[in-house]
């Protein structure tokens, strides 16, 4: 073959492959333009808390203590049942909440909602208002659908005011907790299955000091942000 052909032959294959990676690109690009943005997750719960009319500070009355008629609460640990409830709904500075101060052993408690189980995948959140004293902070924990409780790694808690934690469920990593003791136990739990989440709640790992500045946890207003898997045998919509 002529120089002059061989030349005018390669310039052309260079051409219709620089046509078609363009094109390619040109594809790639307007797919990734038009694929429909990550959805937020809903809110699936929220709870305030419900004071007594006498108010002050109390040993939690669970049948009343929710403002969520669809939501069940569980007290766990050894000392669970040493939660109180203080504050008042109109205080900004002391809100209705559970205090962990009485407990003498790691306490925490669980939310339930009747009807469904929680999605907590994609885009789901765990919002809480908390306030702390010593070294003690406020810890999430799930039980998933097989009844494993696991605990997050992140934790949240102000010692100088009530502030609001907003925790993306995705950037969380998990330790089973043993329900019984409310102890770490295990490694780290490689991708858990956070799609049927049976309860959600909070943990204080560390046992309270009582009254004063020594060592407690308070957790108020939360709201869960997750999708809503129907429980199987509910009825409500």
């Amino acid at each position: 073959m002529p120089r002059r052909s061989v030349i005018v032959s390669t310039v052309t294959c260079l051409i219709v492959l620089i046509i078609a990676c363009s094109a390619f690109a040109q594809e790639r690009g307007q797919g990734q333009r038009g694929a429909a943005p990550p959805t937020r997750a809903p809110l699936f719960l929220k709870e305030e808390w419900k004071q007594t009319p006498a108010g002050g500070e109390h040993p939690v009355d669970i049948p009343t203590a929710l403002s969520n008629p669809n939501l069940e609460l569980k007290l766990i640990g050894p000392t669970g049942k040493e939660i109180l409830m203080t504050g008042a709904a109109t205080n900004e500075n002391n809100p209705t909440h559970l205090w962990t101060g009485m407990c003498t052993s790691p306490c925490g408690f669980t939310l339930r909602d009747k009807n469904n189980f929680a999605d907590l995948t994609g885009l789901a959140r765990i919002k809480f208002v908390t306030k702390v004293s010593g070294y003690h902070l406020v810890r999430p924990i799930v039980k998933l659908a097989d009844g494993t409780m696991l605990v997050s790694d992140q934790a949240e808690g102000s010692t100088v005011d009530w502030l609001t934690s907003d925790l993306a469920v995705s950037e969380m990593r998990w330790r089973k907790l043993d329900p019984a003791r409310l102890v770490t136990v295990g490694d780290w739990v490689a991708s858990p299955n956070l799609s049927r989440i049976d309860e959600i709640g909070f943990v204080d790992l560390i046992p309270g000091s009582g009254h004063g500045q020594g060592g407690w946890s308070d957790v108020a207003q939360i709201e869960i942000y997750a999708k809503s898997v129907k429980r199987e045998g509910s009825t409500n919509q």
